[in-house]
């Protein structure tokens, strides 16, 4: 599908031994079956857990979706999961009554449909023209947002987390980042939306798998209220469509952005993988989102400013 990378249930393993070595608090990736920050790896291993948090997975939108959060912040949860599994009703391109498969076959105007949607299609349209048309909502004559509703559902629910922790005294609420170690991650299938530090004094690490070697990690990304997304072809082979050619794209290996929101962060690593080779002089000109590509050769590439989110092994 063109601008598109749906979840599918999760049954596979990860690199956890390299990350947990490398003492990361997540993993990017393009695979949507990894363990999260904190979920229980296959081997029943946790990673990265720093102490007085709470961890969870929930399976929903055919993922798992993770959360590291401070403990205080298990009375929110439940809202947060409750309007997740509201999206995957909502948005589901499987679910023939959903209101993206209604409105898609023309039995609902947009204004019939839950106003979400229609903030969901003018993001999808920056996108759109960001990207020369790379990143679309529409695959042929099908409309399919899915692209851009994983990551605008990590910001969203992220989003709902510091929300709360705002009615909590001096502003460190249930799950605040008003405080050191007030921080939480939510990550979706791999993409994560991190705010404020898991612990006092230490950053998010986030490690981003290699397309090409399974078991280790391409590169570490570390640092406060920034979100990570990859795209790639390492699980799922060439999904992503180059919407200007109706192939696959399969001049990259991986492609992971960096940035202040996961639904952007995203998007543009669905544009930037189909774009291919193409892809490099785009990423520099993208403001406040760096870039980093592997190629199926092995080569990699940045942009100018990735650097200032790479952290050591």
């Amino acid at each position: 599908m063109s601008g598109t990378r749906p979840g599918e249930p999760a049954c596979s393993a990860g690199p956890g031994d390299a990350a947990r070595a490398a003492g990361v608090t997540g993993i990017s990736v393009s695979n949507p079956d990894l363990p999260g920050p904190g979920a229980t790896s296959p081997g029943g291993t946790r990673i990265g857990r720093p102490a007085r948090r709470l961890r969870h997975a929930e399976h929903v939108m055919g993922t798992v979706f993770s959360f590291d959060v401070p403990a205080s912040a298990a009375p929110v949860l439940p809202e947060v999961l409750s309007w997740l599994h509201w999206v995957d009703a909502t948005f589901s391109t499987y679910s023939g009554g959903s209101d993206v498969c209604r409105f898609g076959r023309g039995e609902l105007t947009l204004a019939e449909c839950a106003p979400e949607l229609a903030e969901v299609i003018a993001e999808c349209a920056v996108i759109k023209e960001q990207s020369d048309g790379y990143f679309t909502a529409w695959s042929g004559a099908r409309f399919d947002p899915s692209g851009l509703v994983k990551g605008w559902s990590i910001e969203r629910a992220s989003n709902m987390l510091s929300a709360a922790a705002k009615t909590g005294p001096s502003g460190t609420g249930p799950s605040g980042t008003g405080a050191s170690g007030t921080g939480h991650s939510v990550n979706g299938a791999g993409d994560m939306q991190c705010t404020g530090e898991p612990e006092r004094g230490r950053p998010w690490r986030v490690g981003v798998a290699h397309p090409l070697h399974p078991s280790a990690l391409a590169v570490i990304v570390a640092g406060r209220d920034f979100a990570v997304a990859t795209s790639g072809t390492a699980e799922r082979g060439a999904h992503i469509i180059n919407p200007h050619t109706g192939l696959p794209a399969t001049e990259l290996a991986s492609v992971t952005v960096v940035g202040p929101r996961i639904s952007t962060a995203d998007a543009y690593a669905t544009a930037a993988f189909a774009m291919g080779g193409a892809a490099r002089e785009w990423a520099e000109s993208l403001d406040g989102y760096e870039v980093f590509a592997v190629a199926p050769d092995g080569a990699t590439w940045q942009t100018s400013g990735f650097a200032a989110y790479t952290a050591p092994a």
